[in-house]
């Protein structure tokens, strides 16, 4: 599979990986996943990272891979070269002192230019795949602030620009599903309503993601909106 990379040092490698590639398996799943991707492109940094242990013992390797993307959210994705690369944007992202902008397409047209979304999440009491920020979510609530722009609106849809100030599973998807602005297409947040606007996937694209590397230098770096977005562009009028 060909896979953009967008930026590359001694350190790190920066990609944009397309929507419908899975990161890492899960034991059950048997597929093509980012994973492969680099053990076939960078073997050496197959001990690189940690490993993720399922409930049985089994481990799943994931090498150099300090955060993640959902299967169906392309764009910007930051892998670790080197040990020390691991543990620095570990705690980085820990820190929360790497920001990460996402793009997305909502349900309707949102009335305030910009926002805050600061409601705990916690899972979801009637689907186990699920998360929720709102009543009933059940076992531990972890706090998660979202902050958005509207970049334009039409047809009945938003298109938006999103900042996390946290990191929590489905956050984006959660949030807005939570203020009734759920994200186009998504299934799993808002199973009642059509794909629409040409997206046979989750509308969410991250966009960018910035910080200071290792060498005190500031990295930013950008992944242009994929193609199915531009025709959705086009749909609400925004190109």
């Amino acid at each position: 599979m060909e896979i953009p990379v967008l930026h590359e040092d001694k350190n790190i490698v920066i990609i944009n990986k397309p929507a419908g590639l899975v990161v890492h398996g899960d034991g059950k799943i048997d597929e093509y996943t980012l994973v492969d991707w680099i053990l076939e492109k960078y073997p050496k940094m197959k001990n690189i990272g940690e490993p993720l242990v399922l409930a049985d013992g089994t481990e799943i390797v994931r090498p150099g891979i300090v955060h993640r993307l959902d299967r169906e959210t392309s764009g910007v994705l930051l892998i670790a070269k080197t040990q020390k690369a691991f543990d620095f944007y570990k705690d980085k992202f820990k820190g929360r002192q790497i920001k990460k902008i996402y793009h997305a397409f909502v349900w309707g047209e949102m009335k305030e230019e910009e926002g805050k979304i600061n409601r705990p999440i916690g899972r979801s009491s009637s689907d186990f795949r699920r998360f929720s920020a709102q009543r009933g979510a059940r076992g531990e609530m972890r706090d998660a602030l979202t902050e958005y722009r509207v970049l334009h609106r039409g047809k009945g849809f938003s298109f938006v620009s999103i900042t996390l100030k946290t990191g929590r599973t489905h956050q984006i998807r959660v949030h807005f599903s939570a203020i009734n602005h759920p994200v186009v297409s998504d299934t799993l947040y808002a199973p009642n309503m059509k794909k629409q606007l040409g997206f046979k996937r989750v509308a969410l694209h991250s966009y960018a993601i910035s910080f200071i590397d290792q060498n005190d230098k500031e990295v930013i770096v950008k992944a242009p909106d994929p193609a199915d977005f531009k025709v959705a562009a086009k749909k609400i009028g925004l190109i």
